[in-house]
Formats: structure tokens, C-alpha cells, sequence
């Protein structure tokens, strides 16, 4: 069961995420305000969902044809991250079109049950020195099913 936080953002416990990535939060993450700076969430996104296609394909996407460009991401932060505990992150897939994917993040820490923070991400696959638009590779779209 979902409920929505005060920002809006969806609150899914963990357990709704059928994909989960753990990040160890580096001591440059945290910034001078004593907490994990808001840019650093979006690189946690990008970490997430590449190490863990990395992982679900069993294929370094780096060098396939087509590869995912990020066209667009969000974020609703709903309360802070610290170094050094890991982050963990959990991943759902919103909509898996011909070529592009939307992925919700939410990134957990420690034993807080609800999300410190809920993104939105999408890849476009282009491939080729134009980068057209291309269909997601069909080793991405098999690892992906399981997130849908």
C-alpha cells in the first residue's frame, strides 16, 4: 500500500520494489549543512539504475548498440540522507515503451521505513553517431519485464 507525503511523492515501503541496488555514501556526498547534498541523489538514480542493469542483463550495456541517454528526472526529497550509512535504493519501472523507459527511485536508508527521497527517471535508447531513437535492446526489455 502506497500513501502520498505531504510533497505529493508516492511513500512505497521497500517491499514494493521488485529491484533494489545498495550505494555507500562517500564522505564528499555530505555537504556543508551535515547532510547528503541534493545533487548527489541524482547521481544515486543514475548509479541505481545502470549498476542494476548491469547486473540484471549480465551484459555491460556500455557496449551495446543502443544505450540509454537520460531525457529527463525528478526528484521529491522527503528528508535528508547522511553519510556514512549505504543507501538503498529500490526500483519499479512506471512504463516500458519501444524505446524509452520511465523508472521510479526510492532511495531508503537505515531502518526507516518510508523513502528519504522519490525520483523519476527516463532513458531514451538511441544508438549510432546521430543518436536516433532506437528500441530498447532486447536484453534490456527482458531484465526491465521484471521491474514492470
Amino acid at each position: 500500500m502506497s500513501r502520498e507525503s505531504a510533497a505529493g511523492a508516492p511513500e512505497r515501503p521497500l517491499a514494493d520494489y521488485p529491484a533494489r541496488y545498495t550505494i555507500t555514501t562517500r564522505w564528499e556526498d555530505e555537504d556543508v549543512y551535515g547532510h547528503v547534498n541534493n545533487v548527489v541523489y541524482y547521481s544515486f538514480f543514475d548509479t541505481a539504475v545502470n549498476g542494476w542493469l548491469i547486473e540484471a542483463s549480465g551484459t555491460d550495456i556500455r557496449r551495446l548498440d543502443a544505450y540509454g541517454i537520460v531525457a529527463e528526472t525528478g526528484c521529491r526529497f522527503l528528508r535528508e540522507l547522511r553519510f556514512p550509512d549505504d543507501v538503498v535504493a529500490g526500483l519499479r519501472v512506471e512504463r516500458l515503451g519501444t524505446s524509452s523507459v520511465v523508472y521510479e527511485i526510492a532511495l531508503f536508508q537505515g531502518d526507516d521505513a518510508s523513502p528519504a527521497a522519490v525520483g523519476r527517471f527516463v532513458h531514451v535508447y538511441v544508438s549510432g553517431p546521430g543518436r536516433e531513437v532506437t528500441p530498447v535492446p532486447d536484453v534490456v526489455r527482458q531484465a526491465l519485464t521484471a521491474l514492470a
